[in-house]
């Protein structure tokens, strides 16, 4: 089981997202850090976990919370399960809040990995994503992490930006590399209803990058960080040095995961109410909502979906296909005993069709996308969960 924590507040709204966040003028920071806590404990008692593989603080900006916040987080997780001590505890964190003595405090919290949202070292690409901070303070906040979390700092990036030029997507590439060569995930500029961004390029205002770029952009990042000794682990991911995220492996390999707090999501098996399903659960996605419920029942689970077993495997397909590792024999095993890889995928059919045109492969170790079928996964699944789907 991975406890995955949301904070969901920000200082500023950036111009690109539309997660579940919120801007507020002050935070009662005592009265969320009860609630979560509480969630916390409720949600893994009722999940019956015995061990805590990972914990992963996401938000939101949860790098706004305060180290006694993390760290009462961190003592319920082990108070209602067993945490071992090396177990991978991720911070989420902004350049702008993120000095040296706060990553300290977190660090004597209990969280011993970090991942920056750096986004880009360019600053005028930062005043367009309507960041907070600069590309000089950014530096400052990986120079800071790697101090204290030497090995275990993580940066976000995101390409495709309106406007953003080959060149400039290497040179900024190129530039992160010299700041930090541990883990670094790279995200393509999604443009999202509501946004601000989406609304200026949708009225003009900004040019839309061509799609034959954007595949150039990843495929030039990816021979870029590969020859720079990172494992390309999952669709988005690389890490060098063995820095893969637990964490995301887990969830990628379809492990159980909690969410906790306003907006999470989560997907696990409520063995202490007697359940023997998993369950696709969402958090109330406004905090005063969400803390309502949970001072009242002890938890703010919104909605509830027990999975059936052709979904549990449509998400172990689409899920387990983003990682180089793809989906081994056992762990699909473990969701279907009674149809194996073979079974489903080694008939003729698309499967087969994708193998020969060199996009997959099926062999001993289990089903798994080349190197070139991993930038076209999205493409190939509607096919694979047809194929799933006849079975």
């Amino acid at each position: 089981g991975a406890p995955c924590p949301q904070w969901p507040y920000c200082r500023k709204r950036c111009s690109y997202c539309n997660f579940n966040k919120y801007v507020v003028p002050a935070v009662d920071e005592a009265a969320v850090r009860a609630c979560v806590v509480r969630e916390t404990r409720t949600l893994l008692h009722l999940s019956q976990v015995q061990s805590v593989t990972s914990v992963f603080f996401g938000g939101g900006t949860p790098s706004l919370a305060s180290p006694c916040t993390i760290a009462a987080v961190l003592e319920a997780v082990a108070g209602a399960a067993h945490l071992p001590a090396g177990a991978e505890v991720t911070l989420e964190a902004n350049p702008s809040s993120t000095d040296t003595p706060r990553l300290a405090g977190f660090r004597a919290a209990g969280v011993n990995r970090l991942s920056i949202g750096v986004q880009s070292l360019d600053d005028a690409e930062l005043q367009l994503l309507g960041r907070e901070h600069t590309a000089a303070e950014a530096r400052g906040a990986v120079e800071a992490a790697r101090g204290l979390f030497p090995g275990r700092t993580s940066l976000d990036l995101l390409f495709g930006l309106p406007g953003q030029s080959h060149g400039a997507w290497v040179q900024g590439l190129e530039a992160v590399l010299g700041l930090c060569d541990d883990h670094i995930s790279l995200y393509q500029l999604t443009l999202e209803r509501g946004t601000a961004l989406a609304a200026q390029v949708w009225q003009g205002a900004l040019p839309t990058p061509a799609p034959d770029l954007l595949a150039d952009m990843y495929q030039t990042a990816r021979a870029m960080l590969v020859a720079a000794g990172f494992r390309h682990y999952e669709v988005s991911n690389f890490a060098r040095k063995g820095a893969l995220s637990t964490h995301n492996l887990s969830y990628w390999r379809a492990e159980q995961y909690i969410g906790v707090g306003p907006g999470a999501h989560g997907r696990f098996v409520p063995r202490g109410e007697g359940g023997c399903s998993r369950e696709a659960r969402v958090q109330t996605l406004e905090p005063t909502a969400w803390m309502r419920e949970v001072q009242s029942q002890g938890h703010g689970t919104r909605k509830r979906v027990v999975l059936t077993p052709l979904e549990q495997l449509e998400e172990v397909l689409a899920l387990g296909l983003r990682t180089d590792e793809g989906i081994t024999h056992e762990r699909w095993g473990h969701f279907s005993p009674h149809l194996s890889l073979e079974a489903v995928f080694g008939v003729q059919g698309e499967a087969k069709a994708l193998q020969q045109q060199g996009w997959l492969v099926l062999d001993g170790s289990g089903l798994r996308c080349t190197s070139e079928g991993l930038a076209l996964l999205d493409s190939l699944l509607p096919d694979l969960l047809c194929q799933l789907q006849r079975c």
